[in-house]
This record gives structure tokens, C-alpha cells and sequence, in this order.
């Protein structure tokens, strides 16, 4: 079992972590968007997206599926969500 270790946000939010990962997630739970594509998406897909650039369907339409999966913090249960948001604007990934 790998221990947990509390730690404090810049913004003063207390929380505890066993990992590496820096993101403090009561911040990133209120930064979560309420509609959009984006928002089916779990933490570490959304961020995945949002740091290669990715904020719209039309820009995520110019990715095959298998560049999405290279993304660190993006696997294949997204997939499915995002196929769904593309073809319901009638986008698809790029073959």
C-alpha cells in the first residue's frame, strides 16, 4: 500500500496524494466545465486535450484516434464520448 502524503494548493486547498502528480483536485474539480465536450471527459483526458490545444470538436476533427491516444493522461474510454460529441456536430477523427 503506498502512502499518502498531505499536501497544500497554492491556493490553500489541503489534500492528500500518493503520486507524483501535482494537481490539486478540489481545484480542478471546480474548474471542471459544466457543458461541452470537455465536460464528459475525466480529469486527466480533459487535461490532455487542454494542454495539447485542444478546446473544440473542429480542432480535435484534425486528430486521428490514434494521435489522441499518444496524449499522457488520455486511454481509450474517452474514445467512445468523443467519438459521439464529433458525430453529433457531424465531425469524425481524421482517418
Amino acid at each position: 500500500m503506498t502512502q499518502k502524503i498531505q499536501r497544500i494548493c497554492d491556493k490553500g486547498h489541503k489534500y492528500y496524494k500518493s503520486s507524483d502528480c501535482p494537481t490539486c483536485p478540489i481545484c480542478e474539480n471546480a474548474r471542471k466545465p459544466e457543458s461541452g465536450f470537455l465536460s464528459l471527459l475525466s480529469a486527466p483526458a480533459r487535461r490532455a486535450l487542454e494542454n495539447n490545444g485542444i478546446t473544440s470538436l473542429k480542432s480535435l476533427s484534425t486528430y486521428s484516434e490514434k494521435e489522441i491516444l499518444t496524449f499522457h493522461g488520455m486511454g481509450p474510454a474517452s474514445l467512445p464520448k468523443l467519438k459521439a460529441a464529433l458525430n453529433e456536430k457531424g465531425l469524425s477523427f481524421k482517418k
